[in-house]
């Protein structure tokens, strides 16, 4: 009988599913963005009250796509979240080449700054080999079981050299100076969730441009290397500077 109980248990034991543990302490990453709707769901990084940066992979539409600021789980209404949809979406040319995988995303109304919603800063320097770093996202952290996950994950990851990173490379992608490699076998190297932030010594380093540690945890997952991109990143934000309503505006009367 005994026998017998311990092989229930071992099969209902292989029967479940992995779990995943790395949630973040809520609202620990108060410039993660959740954008979803418009056929989309993947992260981004606040980084002004208007702006905030993602992936090419991440393909938000505007005032179809919302970006959920202050959000930990998203199947929960917490009273933190700030529900705000894009407005503009401005990706670097030539889109999705070897070279590029960054977009960023103008809100359709700033965001307000509080304990659960703030920016964070672009990066001063460029990350370095060795140099321990911290990804976030809404999905799975589990090499080959992709979906998304209702809470915020986190991993730790160590930045790749480049040589490294090109070695692991399939042969139909190329190496791109805008890219960054991190993670490597026995850490964690997973995060499933297009446009997850990485973040160094506080500052965004990186967003998710291909998660190659997701099927084979051998090899680094690659980010945009955002320090290269930091005169860009600034030509856009003057660019499309909005246009706000002032005391001297004249407004429509009500019935025209």
């Amino acid at each position: 009988m005994n026998l017998l109980l311990l092989m229930v248990a071992l099969g209902l034991a292989g029967a479940s599913p992995l779990q995943d543990y790395k949630t973040c302490q809520p609202h620990s990453r108060p410039w993660q963005v959740h954008l979803h709707g418009g056929g989309v769901s993947c992260s981004g990084a606040l980084i002004d009250e208007w702006w905030l940066v993602t992936s090419f992979n991440c393909a938000p539409t505007s005032y179809s796509t919302i970006a959920s600021l202050g959000e930990h789980d998203v199947t929960v209404e917490e009273g933190t979240e700030q529900h705000i949809h894009v407005a503009d979406v401005i990706r670097h040319s030539p889109y999705r080449s070897p070279l590029h995988s960054l977009t960023m995303v103008r809100l359709a109304k700033p965001a307000r700054f509080n304990m659960y919603v703030q920016p964070i800063p672009l990066p001063k320097r460029c990350p370095q080999p060795g140099q321990t770093c911290y990804v976030s996202g809404w999905g799975s952290t589990i090499a080959n079981h992709y979906g998304s996950s209702p809470r915020l994950k986190c991993i730790t990851v160590p930045v790749v050299n480049d040589y490294i990173c090109m070695n692991t490379f399939p042969e139909y992608l190329f190496w791109s100076p805008g890219m960054v490699c991190a993670g490597q076998e026995n850490t964690d190297n997973c995060m499933d969730d297009g446009g997850s932030v990485m973040m160094c010594d506080g500052q965004l380093q990186g967003v998710q441009w291909f998660s190659h540690g997701c099927s084979n945890p051998a090899d680094p997952s690659v980010y945009t290397k955002l320090c290269t991109y930091s005169d860009w990143i600034n030509s856009v934000m003057d660019s499309y500077k909005p246009i706000l309503p002032t005391a001297t505006t004249p407004q429509m009367s009500k019935g025209v």
